[in-house]
């Protein structure tokens, strides 16, 4: 899977077999901005859809906010019917096609916990929530390497290609959940998640196949938390330079609509790993 093949992070040029190739950066103005405001009519918010996403979505300092705001118990009635599309950007360099469709993606990697929470909302039904469509994430291990690309970040470790990969459908209320553990970082990227909303899947036994990507987007991390973390074991043995949220070339500072996660700690420190939650805009049109 590796061969001659050299995938460095999204701002580098990328070298193959076939020379140098430019390094795959966010998408264009017009895709990055199709996080707009969209007017619809009133939805019901079924069994628990986390109602909060809808008037949080475009801030920018939610990502310590109470787990009271950001979850809906289940019954309540309606929501406003207006939803935030996600920001698009780009994939990087690190995808990889048939992710295993199942709820842990954590396999043997070391790190701190995060059990996310996704709701995916539709655009193009007035804000419902979109059932049977496949959220999948993918991101580094703390020493900041992928599966099926490890020793781009400079450490070598065995490489099964899964780890740390994976997706989950969504429920009738567009909800679904995945565990895995707080990413690493590698140079030139702040700590990020990496992630796709497919409709459509046909799954196979442990994966899918077919269907249509509506949504490729990435997650990020309060960054105060984040530095503690990097701060601990595992993850203070990756010594690689490390940058900051706000100097990051992807997050432009939109808040949850450009991926900022809601966070709620699992325990009283942060090794005892956190939930996260977004609700996550999409236009199935």
């Amino acid at each position: 899977m590796t061969g001659n093949t050299e995938h460095h992070h999204e701002n580098e040029t990328i070298t193959s077999d076939d020379g140098p190739q430019p390094g795959r950066h966010r998408l264009d103005t017009s895709m990055k901005r199709r996080r707009v405001l969209i007017g619809g009519t009133a939805v019901a918010a079924a069994g628990g859809l986390a109602v909060a996403g809808f008037a949080s979505a475009d801030t920018t300092d939610g990502s310590t906010a109470s787990s009271t705001a950001a979850e809906t118990s289940a019954g309540t009635s309606a929501t406003s019917g207006v939803c935030t599309l996600n920001a698009e950007v780009t994939e990087g360099p690190y995808s990889l096609d048939g992710a295993l469709v199942r709820e842990d993606i954590r396999e043997d990697k070391e790190g701190f916990e995060v059990r996310y929470t996704f709701t995916v909302v539709d655009q193009a039904a007035d804000c419902a929530p979109l059932a049977d469509a496949l959220v999948e994430i993918w991101h580094c291990d703390a020493l900041g390497e992928y599966s099926g690309f490890v020793g781009g970040n400079g450490h070598q470790e065995e490489d099964n290609g899964t780890f740390l990969r994976g997706g989950q459908l969504t429920d009738a209320n567009g909800q679904c959940s995945i565990t895995s553990i707080w990413p690493g970082h590698y140079v030139s990227r702040a700590v990020h998640v990496h992630m796709r909303v497919h409709t459509e899947v046909t799954l196979t036994d442990d994966s899918y196949t077919g269907g249509e990507v509506i949504h490729t987007g990435q997650l990020f991390f309060d960054p105060d938390i984040n530095e503690e973390i990097q701060a601990t074991s595992p993850y203070s043995a990756n010594t690689t330079k490390e940058t900051a949220l706000a100097d990051d070339s992807i997050y432009d500072d939109g808040g949850a609509s450009s991926g900022l996660l809601t966070l709620t700690a699992l325990g009283s420190g942060v090794s005892d790993g956190y939930k996260a939650t977004i609700t996550v805009g999409v236009d199935s049109a």
